[in-house]
Formats: structure tokens, C-alpha cells, sequence
């Protein structure tokens, strides 16, 4: 099997310039595709819902797990890439899928996970994946 390099998650486009631009520089999402990953691997962007493909690349340089993503606020504030109030949208929007979250009796708690990145890159144009990106996200391989 082929090493791993990085990763890549789809990001909606509506939220790309916020990395490029505004200078963000913090990804938060549930943890999915992230016990392989190290700092200093790349983070691949896979913009989604329109003009779809990879739009640019970083380095990992942290990562942080915690159950309430809330407080990745307390560590990096503004330079997550939403906003507390889309963040808080999209924790309401994730309570439909808590039903199936349940291991012995108890419900289990759900990882989130902030990626920091450095040295990000926008490249000249969308490059089409060779494979479907899941929306959890997909390892990247050499």
C-alpha cells in the first residue's frame, strides 16, 4: 500500500476565499479521516457545489481534537475559517445524525477536530480529482 501524504476534504466554494484571501488559516470539521495524519503533511483544498476540484494546498501544522468545537475558538478565535454563528448552524444541522451515536447505553461523544495549516497556496485552476472525495474527507496517497 502506498504511503500517506496528506489529506483532503471538500470545503463549499462559498468558503474558499476565506483561506486564500482573509487569510484563515484554521479547518474545523468532525473528526473523520485524521488518525493517519501528522504536521508537516499537505492538506489538499477539494472545493465542492460548484466549479468542483482541488483549488489549492497547505501544510498541516497542528492538530487538535475536542468534543465541543466551540472552544477551538478559545485557542484560535477569528482565524477559524467560520464564523461562531456558521458554526453553531452547523452543529444544529449535525443533531439528526446523533440518533445512531449510542455504544453500551451511553451516547458517545463525537470528536471534532481543528486542522492549523501554513504556507497556503491558491493554484491557477481547479484540478479535476481522479477519484469521487467523500464528504468525510480522503487520505491522500504518494
Amino acid at each position: 500500500m502506498s504511503e500517506i501524504v496528506g489529506v483532503t476534504y471538500p470545503i463549499p466554494k462559498q468558503f474558499m476565499d476565506r483561506f486564500f484571501k482573509e487569510g484563515k488559516d484554521v479547518f474545523v470539521k468532525p473528526a473523520t479521516v485524521w488518525k493517519q495524519l501528522k504536521p508537516g503533511m499537505k492538506f489538499v483544498f477539494y472545493q465542492s457545489h460548484e466549479d468542483t476540484g482541488f483549488v489549492g494546498e497547505a501544510k498541516i501544522k497542528r492538530i487538535l481534537l475536542q468534543e465541543d468545537p466551540m472552544k477551538f475558538f478559545e485557542t484560535y478565535g477569528d482565524r477559524i475559517f467560520l464564523t461562531r454563528e456558521e458554526l453553531k448552524d452547523y452543529l444544529k444541522s449535525q443533531e439528526r445524525w446523533r440518533s445512531g451515536w449510542k455504544s453500551r447505553g451511553k451516547e458517545k461523544k463525537k470528536l471534532w477536530m481543528a486542522i492549523e495549516l501554513e504556507d497556503i497556496k491558491k493554484y491557477d485552476k481547479p484540478v479535476k480529482p481522479k477519484r469521487f472525495v467523500p464528504v468525510g474527507g480522503q487520505y491522500l496517497r504518494e
